[in-house]
């Protein structure tokens, strides 16, 4: 089984934590963030940097690009993938992504597999949400989620709905991820808010939907 780290510089992280070592062998890695805007070098801990090397996958969750940037630089020759979940402007995304093993979604529940075997093992269980969903009737008596967000959301949703009638789930499903709350824009600074809340909502209600499709099916 594949080995996930997750390293963070801030209060994002904990949450896919919590859920993703419920799946794989998962390390939680807490740096500190450099002090000040202009930085002529960072410095990564040896006992970290031993620790994330460790791994197959690392989640970044750090908010400080230069950080960000020496971490990628240091270790995306050391593990099979890097997955960026907060970075800053699209010029920054591309001085990451020039690595081959570096994706840098706009959300985190927007991953899919991309045809690596390791990559693929792990966005089968975390990405964006396919859900499995039992109706008798018009209620909603069962809810699988077979992939969701790495953040939980999906399986805040899935429980909230189990007993409810089926007309109009799924845009509920979609509203829901507001009240989790979803930390997408947090996590995107100078970007626009509300266009990630939407798109987080969006996956959420189409996934819905098309669990409630396949149900009736």
């Amino acid at each position: 089984m594949i080995k996930i780290a997750i390293v963070t510089d801030g209060p994002y992280g904990e949450r896919a934590y919590e859920n993703i070592k419920e799946e794989f062998e998962t390390e939680f890695i807490q740096l500190e963030a450099p002090v000040g805007a202009f930085i002529d070098e960072i410095e990564v801990p040896e006992d970290a940097l031993k620790k994330l090397e460790k791994a197959n996958i690392i989640l970044t969750y750090v908010l400080h690009p230069d950080l960000t940037l020496e971490l990628v630089e240091q270790l995306h020759n050391k593990v099979d993938w890097i997955i960026v979940g907060a970075w800053r402007g699209e010029g920054f995304k591309q001085q990451l992504t020039r690595f081959r093993n570096i994706t840098a979604p706009e959300n985190m529940c927007d991953l899919e597999e991309n045809g690596d075997l390791v990559f693929d093992e792990f966005v089968a269980k975390f990405g964006r949400p396919i859900v499995k969903i039992n109706c008798q009737g018009d209620k909603v008596v069962d809810v699988e989620v077979l992939r969701g967000s790495p953040c939980g959301a999906t399986e805040f949703v899935a429980k909230d709905i189990v007993g409810r009638n089926t007309e109009g789930l799924a845009n509920r499903a979609g509203l829901r991820i507001q009240h989790y709350p979803c930390r997408a824009p947090k996590m995107r600074l100078f970007s626009d808010d509300e266009c990630k809340k939407e798109m987080a909502a969006n996956m959420h209600r189409e996934a819905f939907e098309k669990g409630l499709k396949e149900s009736k099916e």
